[in-house]
């Protein structure tokens, strides 16, 4: 009986270190894949920071209200443009913001560093206009400055309106002397792109990242009348290893949205998720960004185009044609080459996708020919789509064979 009871425990055992085995392998690959149709989201994205590259996306080109998230632009924008350092006054319009808000009031002055806390940590409507305020002299005059900065970026459908991200709407005139009606709104790719931005590409990212990742903040208005306390709500930033950055955002029309970033491997990742659920599903947002960071981890590597290979036969001769040579009717030829180029990117490719080399070079050049001139290109495209191009150049120079040439080498050949 001991015998047998024995032997049902080795059996248990064993199944279950088989079965827990199997099932974490399924856990692993089911990791490696994402269907849209599982996410609440109703437009997401999941991004590549250093390349921009979108790995992923769910109705990505969807213009929708972004809410709070808008003031991941508020701040970059401050930091680039403002002085943080500069006290900001109450105006009786940012003193009227709805909530969420600090409550200032009319006439306070408060330190713009401060209140970028109070945008970023606790998501204040009223911090957000006086500081659109004070760097661009007028909530209009701010939204125009943010547009501009989302063109530079390289946004194509986001336009702003208010710095906090309220619900709102503005008549504009297009290109053609219509009028068009416009929304404050972006879509998971573009915001997904300004953050990127921030924490990639930004002078002042390293000052992003500072406030949007402090737990919490203590600060004064100038005269110290008033003490104030903020606590980051970025959930996130306790969920994964590596969570970097983040911003929530909540109207009634745009739901709940949020766009984050994590950081881990080597590898740098951004989620934003637009219209992704309405009270009482607070908690969708997590479970989106969670998902597809895990997506991205499980199923993307890391490459630097500078260790794809390049063929040898690629950096053959190029004829010259009416170029000076040692003898007459001589063949001329130039060699060519590639700088080293320590500025390759690293780009993520997910499982099934490989980088693509090609060359494109003269096949023939006509003297004069300079050196260092530039006669082709080495290409790293993914998909079709250029990522990286890096110059062929000449070697040698060739002069253009001109009469009083062709008449010295016809004299040398006679007197020899």
């Amino acid at each position: 009986m001991k015998r047998i009871i024995l032997h049902l425990l080795w059996m248990a055992v064993i199944l279950n270190v088989f079965w827990g085995g199997a099932i974490a392998c399924l856990a692993e690959e089911a990791e490696k894949t994402i269907d849209e149709n599982k996410l609440y989201a109703q437009s997401a994205v999941l991004m590549d920071a250093d390349s921009g590259r979108v790995l992923f996306g769910k109705k990505q080109d969807a213009v929708l209200p972004m809410a709070s998230t808008t003031k991941i632009m508020t701040c970059i924008l401050t930091l680039e443009t403002g002085d943080v350092e500069s006290m900001a006054k109450v105006s009786d319009y940012a003193a009227s913001m709805p909530k969420v808000k600090l409550y200032v009031k009319k006439g306070e002055s408060y330190r713009i560093k401060d209140l970028l806390y109070s945008l970023m940590l606790e998501s204040h409507n009223d911090s957000a206009v006086v500081i659109a305020e004070h760097i661009g002299g007028s909530v209009e005059g701010f939204a125009e400055m943010m547009n501009r900065k989302a063109q530079e970026i390289g946004c194509k459908n986001t336009y702003f309106i208010t710095p906090n991200g309220l619900d709102a709407e503005k008549e504009i005139t297009t290109e053609d002397g219509a009028g068009k009606k416009v929304m404050h709104s972006t879509t998971a790719e573009d915001l997904a792109l300004i953050m990127s931005y921030c924490i990639t590409k930004s002078p002042k990212k390293d000052a992003f990242l500072e406030i949007t990742r402090t737990p919490s903040y203590q600060f004064q208005n100038s005269d110290g009348t008033r003490s104030f306390s903020c606590n980051n709500h970025n959930a996130f930033l306790n969920m994964m290893p590596g969570a970097l950055s983040g911003k929530t955002g909540f109207t009634g029309k745009a739901g709940y949205c949020y766009v984050g970033a994590l950081e881990q491997d080597g590898k740098t990742f951004v989620v934003a998720l637009l219209a992704c659920g309405w009270p009482n599903n607070k908690s969708y947002k997590w479970s989106d960004t969670k998902k597809l960071m895990k997506y991205g981890l499980k199923s993307c590597r890391k490459t630097n185009l500078a260790d794809e290979p390049v063929l040898k036969e690629w950096f053959k001769s190029i004829p010259v044609a009416d170029a000076q040579t040692e003898r007459l009717f001589q063949r001329a030829s130039v060699d060519v080459y590639i700088k080293e180029d320590k500025s390759a990117p690293s780009v993520l490719i997910k499982e099934g996708e490989s980088i693509e080399v090609v060359c494109h070079m003269e096949e023939e050049l006509t003297a004069p020919v300079a050196k260092d001139q530039e006669v082709g290109k080495i290409q790293y495209l993914l998909n079709g789509d250029v990522l990286w191009e890096r110059k062929i150049y000449t070697k040698q120079s060739l002069e253009k064979t001109e009469y009083i040439w062709y008449f010295k080498k016809a004299a040398e050949g006679f007197f020899l």
